[in-house]
């Protein structure tokens, strides 16, 4: 059984382990700062196995020892935004608390595949890759996953169709930077073009970037959790599964896109030992300018880390 470790027993690492457990995806380790929280959840859920019927462990530790020889690290350790905040404004304290856990995770398992998911996503993960010096193929980002499902699910609502039967693609810094890819979203592989008019996508677009905040403002003191933790769960499964299943992932691009050290979500192909192929598809003059502007937005914030 491969072995997972989560950082963060809050509403995204916790559902995030639940997840990976109920799936049988791996036995894992909820790590947390909290003394007890971690514990307690872990010994909630492996209550619940009985009736699940899973066969994967999980524990809850307050002590790094006891994630020692990780497959995977995801980390989603860090505050979570309030009403008002956009995710840039948690730069600081999240590069102090997402710092510290990745030195500390890496010491027990050199050799896993760390998966960031705190906020702001894309500056976290160039903050872990230098943190951690691994190869950046096992460092990476959990963003496009999760835009690109709630753009499919906002698209299903408009189309009236089951929210699995739309494919979107989002690619760009996980913010208001997003860019939305309108050529690679099929309904029931028809082209969106072909099935909502252009003022509804450009709706359907801007939606998408306020996703996050639309959930902040209804929940007023946290974030949303439910999406986040099955858009990681999706790519853990990718990658102990060896699935070389494309995945829009927060990456580190070396010329493709014309971009180059900077990390930013596009297409990603993703199986053992992290990420296979970053894989480039066609985008209009505009959608590539976009996608150049993220990056840039995602350069300046990662300068403001002096790393």
């Amino acid at each position: 059984m491969s072995k997972v470790t989560v950082v963060g027993a809050g509403f995204v690492g916790a559902t995030t382990a639940q997840r990976l457990v109920e799936k049988d995806l791996a036995d894992v380790v909820m790590i947390d700062v909290v003394e007890g929280l971690p514990q307690g959840k872990a010994l909630d859920m492996m209550e619940s196995a009985p009736i699940e019927g899973f066969k994967s462990k999980i524990v809850g530790s307050n002590d790094y020892k006891d994630t020692q020889n990780s497959d995977i690290v995801v980390v989603t350790a860090g505050i979570a935004r309030k009403p008002g905040m956009t995710r840039d404004d948690l730069v600081n304290t999240n590069a102090g608390i997402v710092g510290s856990v990745v030195t500390e995770a890496v010491k027990y398992s050199p050799k896993a595949i760390f998966v960031i998911v705190s906020n702001p996503l894309d500056v976290m993960t160039y903050l872990a890759w230098k943190k951690t010096g691994l190869d950046t193929k096992r460092v990476f980002g959990m963003a496009g996953a999760l835009d690109s499902a709630r753009m499919a699910y906002f698209i299903a609502e408009a189309a009236g169709c089951l929210p699995s039967e739309v494919d979107a693609t989002v690619l760009g810094g996980h913010g208001d930077e997003m860019v939305p890819v309108p050529a690679l979203t099929k309904v029931k592989g028809k082209s969106i073009t072909e099935v909502l008019k252009a003022d509804k996508i450009e709706a359907i677009n801007q939606r998408t970037r306020d996703g996050g905040a639309e959930i902040v403002k209804y929940l007023k003191t946290g974030s949303a959790f439910y999406a986040p933790s099955s858009s990681v769960v999706r790519m853990v499964s990718a990658i102990l599964q060896d699935k070389g299943e494309v995945i829009p992932s927060c990456v580190y691009l070396t010329g493709q896109y014309g971009l180059k050290d900077v990390y930013c979500g596009v297409p990603a192909k993703l199986g053992k030992g992290g990420v296979k192929e970053v894989v480039e598809v066609k985008l209009s003059p505009a959608e590539k300018e976009a996608l150049q502007k993220s990056a840039e937005h995602v350069r300046e914030n990662c300068a403001k880390l002096n790393l």
